[in-house]
């Protein structure tokens, strides 16, 4: 009799509270993370909650925001979770966004100047419009010409989230288009947050920055690889960014125009192409969302809604987002297109591009984040500011998705048209139409369709 060895019993492995999620549980998430319209969505949901928040137990939610935490010396980095959330969350969402905006310059629309033309320009007066119309509201007593750069910017997240939702028969350069526009326009609002929102710069700090994007940049470029070298590096640049006095979202901006966006022998992904998948996640699940949760707790009244229609400053800012950014893209792109060598994609007709130039107007994350930059030192106004960018935002999503509803209706119309098969014999009609002997086999009884062929048509 020969020993047999001792059978274990199956074991059901508990599930652990919070614990590690299973591979195909956090494959589904982070792909889910990666889309537009689960990123808005979370953007949304934030929102949604800090206004609840704000409102209902306001001295919880503005506790919530004064608690500071982090070391004091030596970069003062003894910051509210407020700050936390605008210096540093949102560096990661800027860092998403100078690898979109490099892959463009290198493989995408911006690549070749012809391409770019249209984009470009329609961005530029996306941004100079609204500007102009907030300083013309501003420009009397009582009004604050400080704010002119709140209402320039679009969210590249709740742009393509409400396309994504909407637009399912639009055509794909439409979204192309758009992406281009908001990746021009984010690195507009870039520059300009580093030049007229920065202040008392160091450059002691600002040169040992510099110094570290470029030891970033070396390290990149001789294939050295390891994010135990290159996450510390970044948290040391994003530190010695936010002590010299420059905004410390323009650091994550640099970082992310230094990846290699071009693939490079049998290279599948290029680097930048993936550390952005593996960093939009991130962005999309977690930092855009918490920066909405901590800035856009304003409080809601009808005297504070009122105001937004009434003062100058909110009014400026209502009407650069939902007027300034429609009419500027909108004649930014028919000026281009009409005396200019660019061309207008020919999939696009103009009414799709005003539904889109609607859509450019919603401002949300980054006309919040120059709210808070614009006016550090009355609160109130700032508050002000952020209800009219939240309004103008909501109104601007409201009007585009009425707009590329309709839109969409065309498009499926025609795919329906387009897809339609009378015989079911798996080749569409449009490709038969010129066959005599298709034409004669469909004109038979046994193929009219309902109501075809007699005279009462019941």
């Amino acid at each position: 009799m020969t020993d047999q060895p001792p059978v274990h019993e199956p074991t059901t492995r508990r599930r652990q509270l919070l614990g590690r999620l299973s591979l195909p549980e956090r494959t589904f998430i982070t792909d889910a993370l990666r889309t537009e319209t689960v990123g808005g969505t979370l953007l949304l949901i934030a929102a949604v909650v800090a206004l609840i928040w704000a409102n209902v137990w306001p001295h919880a939610y503005e506790s919530m925001l004064g608690y500071t935490i982090g070391p004091s010396a030596p970069l003062h980095l003894d910051l509210s979770l407020a700050t936390w959330a605008k210096d540093g969350l949102l560096t990661i969402f800027f860092f998403v966004a100078g690898i979109e905006l490099k892959r463009e310059f290198v493989a995408g629309e911006l690549r070749t100047p012809s391409a770019a033309l249209l984009p470009v320009i329609a961005a530029v007066c996306g941004v100079a419009l609204p500007a102009i119309l907030f300083a013309l509201v501003n420009s009397g007593s009582g009004g604050h010409p400080g704010g002119w750069a709140i209402p320039t910017a679009t969210d590249i997240a709740f742009a393509l989230g409400v396309l994504a939702v909407v637009g399912s028969h639009l055509p794909s350069p439409l979204r192309a288009f758009l992406l281009t526009l908001a990746v021009v326009d984010d690195l507009i609002a870039i520059l300009i947050i580093a030049i007229f929102y920065s202040s008392g710069i160091k450059f002691w700090a600002l040169g040992l920055a510099f110094a570290g994007l470029v030891l970033f940049w070396f390290l990149h470029r001789r294939g050295v690889k390891g994010w135990y070298l290159f996450v510390p590096l970044a948290v040391v640049v994003w530190a010695l960014m936010h002590e010299s006095g420059i905004h410390a979202t323009v650091a994550g901006v640099a970082m992310g125009l230094m990846l290699r966006c071009h693939r490079e022998g049998d290279e599948q992904h290029s680097p930048g192409e993936h550390i952005e998948h593996l960093v939009r996640p991130l962005s999309a699940g977690l930092a855009v969302p918490v920066f909405a949760l901590f800035s856009a707790g304003v409080a809601i009244s009808g005297p504070a809604l009122r105001e937004v229609f009434t003062q100058a400053t909110p009014l400026g800012i209502m009407i650069g987002l939902l007027v300034g950014k429609t009419v500027g893209v909108f004649g930014g792109t028919w000026l281009a297109a009409r005396f200019t060598r660019a061309e207008l994609n020919p999939q696009l007709k103009w009414a799709d591009l005003f539904a889109v130039s609607v859509l450019a107007g919603i401002g949300f994350t980054v006309s919040l984040l120059i709210s808070e930059l614009a006016f550090p030192q009355d609160l109130a106004l700032a508050e002000r500011s952020k209800t009219a960018v939240l309004v103008g935002s909501l109104l601007c999503a409201v009007v585009a998705t009425v707009l590329l509803k309709l839109r969409n209706r065309h498009y499926r119309a025609l795919c329906e048209e387009e897809d339609r098969d009378v015989d079911g014999d798996g080749v569409p009609d449009i490709y038969q139409e010129d066959d005599p002997a298709w034409r004669a086999r469909v004109s038979e009884p046994a193929h009219r369709l309902p109501g075809e062929g007699s005279g009462t048509g019941r």
